[in-house]
């Protein structure tokens, strides 16, 4: 039964296995024992597929950070008004989330401790500085109110998309990922919108 596991056990399973039992303990908290308990398999295998947990925590941060800065090479957020880019991001943002939550999730939650978390934290904050950019252009367009500050008006988007790791449940039905972006969306740019 074991061997038939050990056959059968990816990368990405382990993967899926590391990021819930990093949520769930903490990274400073999970040991090579613990995951591998979690995924009913010896140390010695886990070592086959990777060096340590530290990659298993770069693997996982990557996917989140990769699916988030694809986000901005897509076609709707590099061309068109500033404002409308803006809001195509926001809306991608909580679709990036919704679909890669547990790693979105492993993401917001490194604290720096280590190389790998101080490698995600700086991508995190080039992203964020990025969106930040595309709000200040929207406001420099007359897009966006000016009486609300763009550095606040960017924390408190990035608030309202981020929280969402803490109640979102794929399997609560009737919430998609399209009706959390459409009120995210409507929310954020229902104030934020320049309407006269």
């Amino acid at each position: 039964m074991t061997t038939a596991k050990r056959d059968t056990y990816t990368p990405e399973t382990l993967l899926s296995v590391a990021v819930q039992v990093f949520i769930e303990r903490g990274y400073d908290g999970t040991s090579m024992e613990h995951l591998s308990k979690a995924a009913g398999i010896s140390k010695s295998s886990i070592y086959h597929h990777v060096a340590g947990k530290e990659e298993l925590l770069r693997r996982a941060v990557s996917r989140a950070l990769d699916g988030l800065f694809g986000i901005l090479e897509e076609e709707h957020a590099r061309e068109g008004r500033p404002a409308d880019r803006l809001e195509y991001v926001v809306r991608r943002m909580v679709e990036v989330l919704i679909a890669e939550l547990p790693y979105v999730t492993l993401l917001l939650r490194v604290r720096g401790n280590t190389a790998t978390e101080r490698w995600a934290l700086e991508r995190r904050r080039d992203f964020d500085h990025r969106v930040a950019e595309l709000l200040k252009a929207a406001a420099a367009d007359g897009d966006v109110r000016e009486d609300v500050e763009v550095r606040l008006a960017t924390r408190l988007v990035f608030g309202m998309i981020n929280s969402i790791v803490e109640w979102y449940r794929p399997d609560v039905r009737g919430m998609s990922e399209r009706d959390v972006a459409d009120a995210v969306a409507r929310l954020v740019f229902g104030g934020l919108r320049n309407v006269s």
